[in-house]
């Protein structure tokens, strides 16, 4: 399998196109088979199509980061637009909190700094300083989240058989690893 058609396998289920009514329509049937509470089939069953919406996953390399231009003078790159990652690992929304705690941190060590008239170089050196924290975080992020998903999902005997034998253990391991990151205080 090409890494284009694994990917596109990855991003979307079978059988489900992008238009809001077929989704609900499949989210209703898997949550009928998959003992909901009635409370909660009721909302979904309730609530309108078109506040509903649909995309696709895409797959950016995460060794594309090596080279990114996060930051740029006054400008920088946070959360998703840094690290957009599948949600095998559930790190989506911590990461960006991560991000805006570190962030925020170092443009109040640039705001405290006493060097008169050089405001706008100590606003770039601090987004400077941010994307190289930021950088190699995000880099195991979306590949550990990659990763991740490839075991999980794949359909591949050997790739089955390493990850009920071998691999479950290690990624057990390095989900802990990527929840436990210390990014400091405010």
């Amino acid at each position: 399998m090409s890494r284009h058609s694994f990917i596109a396998n990855l991003s979307a289920d079978k059988g489900v196109d992008e238009s809001a009514a077929t989704m609900k329509q499949y989210v209703l049937k898997k949550l009928r088979s998959s003992k909901v509470p009635a409370e909660a089939l009721e909302v979904v069953e309730r609530s309108e199509v078109s506040d509903a919406s649909a995309a696709r996953l895409r797959f950016r390399s995460p060794l594309s980061l090596v080279f990114a231009s996060i930051s740029k003078g006054n400008v920088c790159v946070a959360g998703d637009a840094l690290h957009p990652m599948t949600p095998d690992l559930g790190q989506g929304g911590c990461s960006a909190l991560e991000d805006g705690v570190v962030l925020a941190r170092l443009l109040g060590e640039a705001a405290l700094a006493e060097e008169d008239g050089m405001e706008k170089e100590r606003l770039e050196w601090a987004l400077r300083k941010y994307a190289r924290l930021r950088r190699w975080r995000s880099i195991r992020l979306v590949g550990t989240a990659y990763m991740v998903g490839f075991v999980q999902q794949s359909g591949n005997p050997i790739v089955s058989f390493l990850r009920e034998k071998v691999l479950a253990g290690v990624l057990a391991r390095s989900l802990l690893k990527m929840a436990d990151y210390d990014c400091g205080t405010l």
